[in-house]
């Protein structure tokens, strides 16, 4: 079993010179993640000579994958510095998620800009895992068409899954939300596919959140947080040190559930009082008498968001006693990781302005550390899309870690 996964750029130890210069190509294209840099930037960054990150620049140039900016005017005294930059064009990944209330795909470039975008909400509780996964094949199908259309390679598709995902064997074995049991996602949806496929992997929708957030940039500074994933189910990621930490057997952020409330209602998982029991979206909904609106096939937040707004006293109070839950939960993962960021992510990316409060005031008095080391609880940059745009980033990693190898193919 995997026992962690870092971003695209961390790339094994070399072995030998090929391997050497393999790992000095992901370097220069972890350098780009950030934006465009002159060659003497990118030299900086990466502590690779001049002579090296300009051979590997026209390289990666030849295949596809950089392009060149123009000339940029100098700071102080010295010759302009030509921008490079990873090329919109030299590939995409197409990322699926696969959630209790509905499916969703997107198409991400090599920069890591949305091209297209596609959903298909509904509850998939009571639809056969097979039927599912024919639903989510045509929407890969779909984003791989609109790559052609685009002029993109479309280099990879990964999928996100709300359960524990064996990681070698490629196969959720449980997903208690969806009463699914081990079952081998990439290969049924490859079967299902209307045509060639790239490589499919598949991955917990809460890692891959924690992942996209990561590495779009907005952790920010950040290289240790914990991202909070909330739709039926409540998952989390933890990033330590800019690593997905998994755990020995890699089915860590199972934090939906941590018990809460051990005489509390029974979870889907056989227990009684997890947190997405008081703290989930059904819940949330329940409160506020909008259950149905999931079953009916419409997205029900746009109805709680309304509420909320105009002050409903069942909404509101349902929301900050899902905050308060919420900040149990949260404040167990900061004291056993010594984290200094919270990012909600998922539905409470959107319920955010209700929800802070709530969740701060708890976290505030349940973190030992927090009279002295603040702890900062914000909305997750990707919103509800974190998991998917984490899974589409995903699927290019292969690339971001070999691109010399990606160049050529």
């Amino acid at each position: 079993m995997s026992t962690g996964s870092a971003g695209p750029a961390a790339a094994p130890r070399p072995r030998d010179q090929a391997d050497v210069r393999r790992h000095n190509a992901a370097a220069v294209m972890a350098a780009l993640g950030a934006g465009p840099r002159s060659r003497a930037e990118i030299a900086a960054v990466t502590g690779l000579t001049r002579a090296t990150v300009g051979s590997i620049v026209d390289e990666l140039r030849s295949g596809g994958l950089l392009t060149e900016q123009g000339a940029r005017v100098p700071r102080g005294v010295g010759r302009p510095g030509i921008d490079v930059a990873l090329d919109p064009s030299g590939g995409a990944g197409v990322g699926v998620e696969i959630n209790v209330d509905g499916l969703s795909a997107v198409l991400v470039d090599l920069t890591g800009n949305v091209r297209h975008r596609a959903s298909r909400p509904g509850d998939q509780r009571d639809r056969r895992a097979a039927d599912v996964l024919r639903a989510a094949a045509r929407l890969v199908d779909e984003a791989i068409g609109e790559a052609e259309r685009l002029g993109l390679v479309a280099r990879g598709v990964g999928v996100a899954v709300p359960g524990l995902v064996d990681l070698d064997a490629q196969v959720l074995r449980v997903a208690p939300n969806l009463g699914w049991r081990e079952i081998a996602v990439p290969e049924r949806m490859t079967r299902a596919g209307a045509g060639a496929w790239p490589a499919v992997t598949l991955d917990n929708e809460a890692n891959l959140a924690a992942l996209g957030e990561l590495w779009s940039g907005g952790a920010g500074s950040r290289d240790s947080f914990v991202l909070v994933n909330g739709d039926v189910g409540v998952g989390a990621g933890v990033v330590l040190d800019g690593r997905l930490h998994r755990g020995s057997r890699g089915f860590s952020g199972e934090l939906g559930h941590l018990p809460v409330a051990p005489e509390g209602p029974e979870c889907r998982c056989g227990a009684r009082g997890c947190l997405e029991q008081v703290a989930g979206l059904d819940w949330i909904l329940r409160t506020a008498g909008l259950e149905d609106l999931v079953r009916s096939g419409v997205d029900p937040m746009s109805a709680l968001v309304a509420e909320l707004a105009a002050g409903d006293a069942g909404a509101n109070a349902g929301v900050a006693a899902a905050g308060a839950a919420l900040g149990v939960g949260i404040s167990a993962l900061v004291n056993l990781f010594d984290v200094d960021t919270v990012v909600l992510g998922g539905v409470y990316a959107t319920l955010f302005p209700w929800l802070e409060q709530p969740v701060r005031a708890v976290v505030d008095r349940r973190v030992l550390s927090a009279r002295w080391a603040p702890i900062t609880v914000r909305a997750s940059t990707l919103g509800r899309d974190a998991a998917v745009v984490g899974a589409a980033r995903s699927a290019l990693r292969d690339i971001l870690l070999d691109p010399l190898g990606g160049a050529a193919a």
